[in-house]
Parts: structure tokens; sequence; C-alpha cells
């Protein structure tokens, strides 16, 4: 089975988010209106949540990539180099924080080719996401 990339990974994480909300929103929000008095900082966490979330909704809308050229090739090289990286990672363990930088980086590239067939999910379900947050603060 091949590994999700970066981008399955979020749509999945997004909609294990959204199913949770969906079914306990009921249950956890008198639970955050009582702790808005013992804990304020729970609103500024459902603030900056949503913040973050519409920051990456507008990532995901910008990325384009339908048009790029050889955007396959690219993916393949970074996908070799994730697995070269892995390898160097135990031969080299004190480069880890270098390693780590350059995968992550690789994540984001190896992906590509799937986000214009993600987008409009990813989107939808960040929007759902946020209108539960929203809700949680009303």
């Amino acid at each position: 089975m091949a590994v999700p990339n970066l981008y399955e990974e979020l749509k999945k994480v997004l909609q294990e988010l959204k199913t949770f909300l969906d079914t306990n929103v009921p249950v956890i929000k008198p639970a955050i209106v009582a702790l808005k008095q013992l804990v304020p900082q729970i609103t500024d966490l459902l603030n900056e949540l949503i913040t973050l979330l519409g920051k990456l909704k507008t990532e995901i809308q910008n990325l384009n990539v339908g048009t790029l050229p050889g955007l396959d090739k690219v993916s393949a090289f970074t996908g070799v180099v994730k697995t070269l990286l892995e390898t160097t990672k135990k031969l080299l363990p004190n480069e880890t924080g270098a390693i780590d930088t350059i995968a992550a980086a690789a994540d984001v590239v190896t992906g590509l080719p799937s986000v214009d067939q993600l987008k409009a999910e990813i989107i939808s379900l960040i929007d759902a996401v946020v209108a539960h947050l929203n809700s949680l603060k009303a």
C-alpha cells in the first residue's frame, strides 16, 4: 500500500476532526462555556485555530499545479529523496534536524500532483470545521 502524501494526510485529519465535531459539539459546547470562566485562553485557542485554518484554506486555494510541466517527475524525484533521507538519518543521527527540514520540503512537493484532486474536499472540510469552531465560541 502506498504511503499517503501530505495532502491526503491533511484531508484525513480534517475528516477525523470534522467527524468528531459533528458528533461532539453539543457535548463539549457547555464545557467550553464553563471553561471560559476558569480558563479564558480557551477563546484564544478557538480564535487562533480558526485563523490558522483560514490561512491553510488560502494556501490550498492558491495551489494551482495542474498546468506545471514535469510535475510528476519532480514529485517522483522528491519521493526518492525522502527514501534517501530516511536512510541517511540512520547513518547521520546528528543531522536529524537538517534531514527533517529537507524531508518536510520534499513532502510538500511529493504530494503536489494530488492537490487538484483533493483541493475541493480539503476546502470543504476546513469550512465545516471552522463552522463547528465558531459555534463553540458562540
